[in-house]
């Protein structure tokens, strides 16, 4: 074969390959899209049933090919948030809990109409504060602040891992009090008699570090969402510093913004 047919003839098969390629990549996207929309209503309650609508008609639903459906259903599958059950179909197995970031409020109370959250207290005590944490809590640098480590479960499944940073002044009274079934703001409004008035919060996804993966029970390296969060007192005061890590297969967060310029 002449030099320029074998040329035209290999560009000819690049070509079809590249076509390949992008055909795949559009199904993938179109299956990363659908499964946000089936996330959506599978966390909000949408399947009351509990069973997702066959494929033939999630495809003819949302104009998606059977390809694309299945694409979707195994990135969901993925999450842990639906299965496949052999003479079922694809039903959900999975839940999220909803975690408002509109309202400053406690885990316990953001969660009280999905069950009940408890604290296992696994580290209390008075420890030196590290230069940033005193910074932000307005102490002096290697001051003794409150350090509190909790595992909190929601219904007894562990759902996050919570590290605390108090001033020793209102820390101190809180090492009698019934961190167990209490969440630390209501202690610290019952404390300084004055209720919280507003939070600064960070939330990132990160990796599972061994420790935090193994008290919540969680694959090593699996994302987790690090909510950081520091409260003041309505007076403006910084009185408590967390940083929270919550299993990202149970927990989603939600809000209502304002557009203000």
């Amino acid at each position: 074969m002449p030099s320029t047919d074998r040329i035209r003839d290999h560009a000819g098969q690049g070509a079809t390959t590249v076509a390949a390629r992008a055909r795949r990549r559009l199904r993938a996207d179109q299956a990363r899209q659908l499964a946000d929309l089936l996330r959506h209503q599978i966390l909000t309650g949408g399947f009351e049933s509990g069973s997702l609508p066959h494929e033939t008609t999630l495809a003819a639903d949302y104009r998606a090919s059977r390809n694309t459906v299945r694409q979707a259903l195994d990135l969901l599958r993925a999450e842990g948030l639906v299965e496949r059950l052999p003479g079922v179909g694809t039903v959900v197995v999975g839940r999220k809990y909803p975690h408002g970031l509109d309202r400053l409020m406690g885990l316990a109370e953001t969660l009280r109409e999905h069950g009940t959250v408890t604290n296992e207290v696994r580290t209390m005590g008075p420890a030196p504060a590290p230069h940033p944490v005193a910074r932000r809590l307005q102490v002096t640098p290697g001051a003794d602040v409150l350090y509190i480590e909790r595992l909190r479960r929601l219904n007894g499944l562990p759902l996050s891992l919570d590290l605390t940073y108090i001033p020793l002044d209102l820390g101190t009274a809180l090492l009698g009090a019934d961190l167990e079934n209490t969440d630390v703001f209501r202690l610290l409004e019952t404390i300084t008699g004055q209720g919280l008035g507003h939070a600064e919060i960070t939330l990132e996804a990160v990796n599972a570090d061994t420790h935090s993966a193994a008290v919540l029970e969680a694959p090593r390296g699996a994302a987790v969402l690090m909510l950081e969060r520091l409260t003041h007192l309505a007076d403006g005061r910084p009185v408590d510093l967390e940083f929270i890590r919550f299993r990202g297969d149970r927990i989603t967060m939600s809000g209502l913004l304002h557009r203000s310029l």
